[in-house]
């Protein structure tokens, strides 16, 4: 398939022109590969020495990452920024990356997707950052504890559970990543309970005093689920197999 289709079909299905991300990201085709086709798709989380590696010995073509290589500003082509470029360009393979807008995609978006597999029913827009909104919320009724078991089974690890909030789980927000900043934003939405991969240390105390049950299931874990959706959906509209290349950091 040509690339310059590709590009432009995910540049409009997941509204990159339209989503407001943080300054430092970068969304979009971020290397071209010399052949400007694609025949084999790999989904990574992250752009990283590791990734790329395996996508070059599954004989890739175009990697789909979630963060990819250029990420806070102007970086010099050194070192491992210089590494990462080289096997993408000796190994003929383009990168792609979607950060907020793979977020919040309805269909295809990591928070989304993450909603369905643990069974919530999805009712709206949650959790505000630089502007968009980039979470779900809906409900579900289960106690905390199977919930917790619910989202080992999904995503695998070991969740940790902030039990601040009822033991019975009705309104659950989910926000993947390092989501736990949007605490203030659940109570305040009246959630019971907000699912999400990380966060700092002081947000523990906005879940004890905000009475709000919070898990934390990895910021890598939680962000595997929409490369996925993502290379899945490119399979079924245009024929391209596609490989997940896990490099999990267990953060």
């Amino acid at each position: 398939m040509d690339l310059a289709e590709l590009t432009r079909y995910l540049d409009d299905h997941l509204r990159v022109s339209e989503v407001r991300d943080a300054a430092e990201a970068l969304n979009g085709l971020q290397v071209e590969n010399r052949r400007r086709t694609v025949s084999r798709v790999a989904a990574a989380v992250d752009a990283c020495a590791a990734t790329i590696g395996l996508a070059a010995a599954a004989g890739a073509d175009l990697l789909l990452v979630h963060r990819g290589l250029f990420w806070g500003g102007l970086r010099a082509v050194t070192g491992p920024q210089y590494q990462r470029l080289t096997t993408l360009l000796q190994h003929d393979i383009a990168l792609y990356s979607a950060h907020l807008p793979l977020d919040c995609h309805p269909d295809l978006g990591n928070n989304p997707v993450l909603a369905r597999q643990l069974g919530v029913s999805i009712r709206g827009d949650f959790g505000v950052l630089d502007g968009q909104a980039i979470g779900v919320w809906g409900d579900v009724s289960l106690g905390r504890e199977a919930l917790v078991d619910r989202i080992r089974d999904v995503l695998g690890g070991t969740p940790r559970l902030l039990p601040f909030g009822p033991e019975r789980v009705a309104r659950v927000g989910i926000i993947t990543g390092a989501g736990a900043r949007a605490i203030p934003q659940a109570a305040a939405a009246g959630l019971d309970t907000l699912v999400t991969g990380e966060g700092p240390h002081w947000t523990y105390f906005d879940a004890e005093e905000l009475r709000v049950n919070v898990v934390l299931a990895g910021h890598y874990a939680t962000e595997t689920v929409g490369v996925k959706a993502l290379a899945a959906h490119l399979e079924t509209r245009f024929g391209l197999p596609w490989v997940f290349l896990d490099h999990p950091t267990g953060l």
